[in-house]
């Protein structure tokens, strides 16, 4: 049986009852946390009547929220996707450049690991919001691999001070592994998630970030998926990723 499949939520048939904030994050809602607002600011209903904190779920009990009927999600889906240039990191459908009407995918997503728009590469995506916020807090401490270019010739010293820390946002960056590719390009791996930090590391040291690429989350590449496209994660993939969130 496939790690998906084992990854069906065992709660599915709530004999025994469930966590509402956790039934609404299987159900591909949002997350725990933001499952505790929408109880706590009266959103949400279980067989008519307004659910309160600490509510729990059984079989048979009709749980809606704007006006829909909500049902768990049957199977875990984790996507490898190579977002383009352009597109944005954003649910927000008013958005025409949104990532999920992009993708058009037919069960609601969240990202994990946002790019800027102006970036492209491997973005991970599951209907799991719960697990989605778990990796992007886990990810920071993990390693993340990108591929930069620049407007001007890589030097010795830039190398070096990238590895080292630069100072941006008011603090020094964690040291890092930087390689030089050629003349204008580089690779580093990070292992830490500040606001569109590699730009601002590059700007501090009178350097402009032409391209960025993501080429790798952890575990998960970005290989040869064409651009615009995604793939579904592989259960080893997944099973390895899991392995070193929950350290």
């Amino acid at each position: 049986m496939s790690l998906k499949k084992m990854m069906i939520k065992d709660d599915l048939h709530l004999e025994s009852g469930l966590r509402l904030n956790k039934y609404l994050s299987d159900a591909g809602v949002c997350s725990r946390r933001e499952a505790d607002k929408l109880i706590a600011d009266g959103l949400i209903t279980i067989n008519g009547a307004a659910a309160v904190m600490g509510q729990r779920v059984y079989k048979g009990d009709k749980v809606v929220y704007k006006g829909k009927q909500l049902h768990i999600q049957e199977e875990l889906i984790m996507l490898a996707f190579n977002k383009p240039e352009g597109i944005e990191c954003t649910t927000d459908k008013n958005n025409p450049d949104n990532v999920i009407d992009y993708i058009h995918y037919d069960k609601k997503l969240f990202y994990i690991g946002r790019l800027d728009k102006n970036s492209c590469g491997l973005l991970l995506l599951t209907n799991d919001g719960d697990l989605a916020n778990k990796i992007a807090k886990s990810v920071n401490s993990h390693e993340k691999e990108y591929i930069v270019k620049v407007n001007k010739k890589i030097t010795d010293e830039f190398i070096q001070k990238m590895s080292n820390g630069v100072e941006i946002l008011e603090t020094i960056t964690k040291k890092c592994k930087v390689r030089k590719i050629d003349d204008d390009t580089f690779d580093i791996i990070l292992t830490q998630g500040l606001n569109r930090q590699i730009r601002r590391m590059c700007k501090a040291l009178s350097y402009k970030v032409v391209k960025l690429k993501r080429i790798r989350i952890m575990n998960i590449m970005l290989d040869d998926l064409k651009e615009g496209t995604y793939r579904k994660v592989t259960d080893d993939e997944l099973k390895e990723m899991m392995k070193a969130v929950r350290r």
